[in-house]
């Protein structure tokens, strides 16, 4: 088994993909004709958008809305940089959020939290060293 793709769900499907190609530089890989689906080209797995309204078709009683949620939900993507303070700086400027600024974590990866508009939550990070333990 492996992870074939993440969709999140999100208010407007094309409003997200414009913010995650200015905030970060990822490239819009497809956009359904409908707007309300579409992927970011983000390597071996995609990163897909899709609209509240296929969410709340696939769960009858509906689903938590990231970007009426006061706090952020518990999970968060994660984007490998090597330079996180730039690469926050350039996401914050873009009109994301943030969340705790760029620091160094005790096994050497620096890190950084940005909320996006669409209320997603966005690690930012360097690459792991091999063999550290993350905790």
């Amino acid at each position: 088994m492996k992870l074939g793709y993440t969709i999140v769900y999100v208010p407007h499907v094309e409003a997200s993909l414009a913010f995650f190609e200015r905030a970060f530089g990822l490239k819009r890989k497809f956009l359904h004709e409908s707007g309300t689906y579409g992927e970011l080209d983000t390597g071996d797995t995609t990163l897909s958008f899709a609209a509240h309204e296929l969410g709340d078709l696939n769960f009858p009683g509906g689903h938590v809305h990231a970007d009426q949620s006061a706090q952020p939900l518990g999970f968060e993507l994660a984007l490998v940089t090597d330079d996180v303070h730039a690469a926050h700086a350039h996401a914050v400027q873009a009109g994301a959020t943030e969340m705790a600024a760029p620091q160094l974590k005790p096994w050497g990866q620096t890190v950084s939290y940005v909320r996006c508009p669409d209320g997603v939550l966005v690690e930012l990070c360097t690459p792991v060293s091999g063999g550290a333990d993350v905790v």
